[in-house]
């Protein structure tokens, strides 16, 4: 079978697999949301932590306690690092160094997962698993709440309560990412996957090397880093290693693993509004924009322009020959649309114009289909910006889901929107000017512009992979990522829970003759072009200094 045609089937095999399962999950969490019931387990914890889940927060109440649960989180996760060296099943490594401890800290709380480290040589078993394993179910679970809470925002009316944060929070763990990550956990143990608490075999190489082989809790912690698309590697090489990835068909079910949940949500979304045709809707754009990034990155590896590229016949630098391009490029774009960062092939190697779209696909601000949660308040978002731009178009009040879109909303959903770019770009910006920080940069010109960018693009995007090729693990670069990610996933946050608790306030409007119907093709359509251009746009010239001129 030809790369191509092995390539195609792989793509159909994943789409069909996806929508297996569209319905009965989206269904499932659309259940969850909506149940009053608690289970005993559930009440349990509740009782422990001293909460109320019978009460409804008003949406300050609901970020406050959002924030402090992640202030705390950090804390605690810094923490853990930074006393490794006393903790059990430490494998003898040292403290985290304090700046690099606050950027995992902050990296992993944020759904970030960016790794400044080696994780089989930097961290001990019991911070893996009980504290970044952890929190790549935590900060799931937190993406997903506030989208619950933003549709609530549409389903409410005459109210300004949006939910309980803590029930949110305790629901999405202990009904939908637990069972899920187990059922994936097995999965993954099956196809070849490391599952111990081993604190190394010593192997000798082919060449007659020496070589200690880490082993650990791999598995488990695969199956929730891609699950809830955090993406933070158990190794150094993430999905590349065949301890975490063992062949192409865990490669194939790991990319089914990060993209299920966001695209399930829309069906969970559609279903809460009871209206299933806006899931629809929502799912199609997802869908278009991950098929065009996809042909694009697979074309640009494809077509392997360039004199290195050409002699050696395919643009396999950087990339597993257990997987090959079209399996490289299937994971680059589903990892880089999904806040996920994890890799199974080093980006910093892709093409020019193929890389250049990476970092495009997240300056589309992770919508297709975007991460846990994540993605679905971020479309949504732009989906506001699409039925104000049609309202101006005729001279309407513009509407979506029965709500009014006034100036309140959209002054928060302009924040929300301008939040990102300027996060990026003036950290890139501050990277690129400061002499210190420049000389992390092992590649001058503009390959080295697209790597410091694609950093901050990762960084504020929440997504996690990278291109390399900087020297990340400095004093700076550790410092700026770390508030780079906080401020890049708790600011968007906030405006969302107050964009859900001013539309819950209102209360619905008919539709009328006047009304963008938001179900339908033309709507699709429009809302593609407000994400290309609104989103997309921003970082053009940038992406022209960097990509677009290396590729040229």
């Amino acid at each position: 079978m030809s790369d191509t045609s092995a390539g195609l089937l792989q793509i159909l095999v994943l789409v069909v697999a996806l929508g297996v399962c569209y319905r009965p999950l989206g269904g499932y969490m659309a259940r969850v949301y909506a149940s009053e019931r608690h289970t005993g387990v559930e009440r349990g914890v509740y009782r422990l932590m001293g909460v109320d889940p019978a009460a409804d927060q008003r949406w300050p109440s609901y970020a406050r306690a959002l924030l402090a649960f992640s202030v705390v989180s950090v804390l605690f996760l810094y923490l853990l690092q930074r006393l490794q060296a006393h903790l059990p099943l430490s494998l003898g490594f040292p403290g985290v160094a304090p700046a690099q401890a606050f950027n995992t800290a902050a990296s992993f709380v944020t759904n970030t997962n960016w790794q400044s480290y080696s994780g089989e040589s930097t961290m001990g078993h019991l911070v893996q698993m009980s504290g970044l394993a952890v929190q790549n179910f935590l900060s799931a679970a937190v993406g997903m709440a506030v989208a619950i809470a933003l549709i609530r925002g549409f389903t409410r009316s005459r109210t300004d309560r949006v939910g309980n944060f803590w029930v949110d929070l305790v629901r999405t763990c202990l009904r939908i990412l637990l069972p899920m990550a187990a059922l994936a956990t097995v999965a993954l143990l099956a196809m070849g996957a490391v599952q111990n608490l081993s604190s190394g075999v010593h192997v000798t190489t082919l060449v007659g090397g020496h070589q200690t082989l880490t082993g650990g809790p791999v598995a488990s912690q695969e199956a929730i880093k891609e699950l809830g698309t955090n993406g933070g590697g158990f190794y150094d090489a993430n999905s590349s290693h065949p301890f975490e990835n063992p062949n192409p068909l865990s490669d194939l079910f790991e990319i089914f693993l990060l993209l299920l949940i966001p695209v399930a949500l829309t069906r969970t979304f559609g279903l809460l509004v009871r209206d299933k045709r806006q899931g629809y809707a929502v799912l199609s754009v997802m869908a278009v924009l991950w098929g065009l990034v996809l042909t694009g990155v697979t074309l640009a590896e494809s077509a392997h322009r360039g004199t290195a590229l050409q002699l050696a016949g395919a643009a396999m630098e950087g990339k597993e020959t257990r997987f090959g391009v079209w399996s490289s490029t299937l994971f680059a774009t589903s990892t880089t649309g999904t806040s996920t960062g994890a890799v199974n092939s080093f980006h910093d190697s892709f093409t020019a114009l193929g890389g250049g779209q990476l970092i495009a696909n997240m300056g589309l601000g992770e919508v297709a289909p975007g991460g846990t949660g994540s993605g679905l308040y971020g479309i949504l978002v732009l989906a506001i910006v699409t039925v104000f731009v049609a309202g101006l178009m005729v001279g309407r009040t513009p509407e979506y889901l029965g709500k009014k879109i006034t100036p309140r909303e959209m002054k928060l959903v302009s924040l929300y929107i301008l939040t990102t770019p300027l996060l990026v770009l003036a950290g890139t910006g501050l990277a690129m000017s400061l002499s210190k920080p420049k000389e992390s940069i092992l590649n001058p010109g503009p390959h080295g512009l697209s790597e410091v960018l694609y950093a901050f693009m990762s960084a504020a995007n929440n997504n996690g992979s990278a291109f390399a090729g900087v020297s990340v693990n400095t004093g700076f670069y550790n410092t700026a990522l770390g508030l780079v990610m906080l401020a890049g996933r708790l600011i968007p946050i906030v405006l969302v829970l107050g964009l859900a608790g001013s539309l819950a306030r209102q209360q619905p409007v008919p539709a009328t003759a006047g009304t963008l119907p938001t179900h339908r093709p033309l709507f699709v359509g429009m809302l593609i072009g407000v994400v290309v251009i609104v989103a997309g746009l921003t970082y053009f010239p940038a992406l022209a200094l960097g990509p677009l001129a290396e590729g040229l």
